[in-house]
């Protein structure tokens, strides 16, 4: 099975090639891994200690930012070096304070595996939750290095657990020791024979919970809020617009923050088309026009995360449609209700707060006019349900003080 995979993995770097042409996602993923070789030997010129963390994208970069902070305290002199899979993440994360340099993965082949570690030469490893590739994990195991996963997630359905994937179990043999969220997962690592296991939980409580220990102050936020009830919509889509809108539109005492998704200026300007209240957009921002206005569309990036700090309550995008529901546990950390849309089935901690009763999904327009109305005329009951999200993500910190505990003996 091993010589099927190396053959399939060769087979789709052909495939790869052709294909960027009619895909620019797939462009980025190839002509990223041009030279992506010479950049690491120009970088790793210098005699110095590395550490290697793998990211397949964006979000397990993010959910890994805790671990990184550690490893510049425990390790000083070390240099990081963080590998992304996919344009999504490697596109997005150019300068990092705790990163020294950033790489693509190049395809699992066992040349590239060995190629990459010769050159990378580093003396740990750390890979994010689940972007498992056996020839990597086999090549790390080979040349003794110490490997860790964290925020690790197994399920049933992976190969390593079917009896055709015991081929697959081996590279697994490379990690000193698997740091994994939920019990689940460490019992079905016992199952293959794997004890040294830590339920440890999810370095993304951790991230977001170091959001409270930094400034959040936004001036322009400030002054549009005005001391009233505000609303953010955080990442939101066309899907999300239709279930809120309404709502919007038949409460003009209230501010709402709307934080697209996609800022693209036609899907801007449909959304303003679609507001009756007076609007404000971040890029034609007038100072006098904030206090006054009843929305602000923020129809830009990297102000999302400090913005909830101001919000009294949240929705949350991408699960109204399918593209896939946004991060919840950013605005539960400021201690705030959170409402999505309907799809929420793939995401465990959206289930565990909706659970909790400190998140609502909803369907229908009229579905989020009666919680957001009830959350916005009674006060009680949006700082109880505050306290939820709040206290939900307080319980589940630590997953990074038992990593560092582990790595500091």
């Amino acid at each position: 099975m091993q010589t099927v995979y190396n053959a399939l993995i060769n087979l789709s770097g052909i495939v790869l090639k052709s294909a960027g042409f009619f895909s620019g996602k797939l462009q980025k993923f190839t002509e990223g891994r041009k030279e992506l070789f010479p950049k690491l030997e120009n970088f790793c010129t210098h005699d110095q200690k590395r550490i290697w963390v793998h990211a397949a994208s964006l979000g397990e970069f993010e959910m890994a930012v805790p671990v990184l902070k550690v490893l510049k305290e425990e390790f000083p002199d070390h240099q990081i070096v963080v590998s992304f899979f996919s344009p999504s993440g490697y596109e997005n994360k150019k300068k990092h304070q705790y990163v020294d340099f950033f790489t693509y993965l190049p395809l699992d082949t066992p040349h590239n595996a060995q190629q990459f570690l010769e050159i990378l030469a580093p003396e740990m490893a750390i890979f994010v939750k689940y972007d498992f590739w056996p020839n990597f994990l086999l090549e790390l195991k080979r040349r003794k290095i110490r490997s860790f996963l964290i925020s690790g997630v197994f399920k049933s359905s992976q190969l390593f657990f079917q009896s055709y994937g015991k081929w697959m179990q081996k590279s697994l043999q490379a990690f000193e020791h698997f740091f994994v969220q939920d019990k689940r997962s460490a019992e079905l690592l016992k199952q293959i024979g794997f004890t040294n296991c830590t339920v440890a939980g999810d370095n993304r409580f951790d991230r977001v919970a170091a959001q409270l220990e930094g400034s959040n102050s936004i001036d322009f936020i400030e002054t549009f809020k005005n001391d009233r009830t505000l609303f953010v919509f955080g990442s939101s889509w066309p899907a999300d617009e239709a279930l809120y809108i309404d709502f919007i539109n038949k409460n003009p005492s209230t501010k709402f923050l709307i934080a697209p998704h996609e800022i693209h200026a036609e899907k801007i300007a449909r959304l303003e088309s679609r507001l009756k209240l007076q609007t404000v957009k971040y890029s034609e921002m007038k100072p006098e026009y904030l206090a006054k206005s009843q929305v602000f569309i923020l129809d830009t990036i990297g102000y999302l995360g400090k913005s909830y700090s101001y919000a009294d309550i949240a929705y949350v995008g991408g699960a109204a449609g399918n593209t896939g529901l946004h991060n919840v546990l950013e605005p539960a950390t400021f201690g705030i209700p959170i409402i999505t849309g309907e799809h929420i089935q793939k995401f465990p901690e959206a289930l565990q707060l909706e659970k909790l009763a400190g998140l609502f999904k909803v369907s229908t327009a009229s579905g989020f006019e009666k919680i957001a109305g009830k959350l916005l005329t009674d006060i009680e009951f949006r700082q109880k349900t505050g306290m939820i999200s709040g206290h939900f993500i307080n319980s589940n910190t630590g997953a990074t003080k038992i990593f560092q505990e582990y790595i500091s003996l």
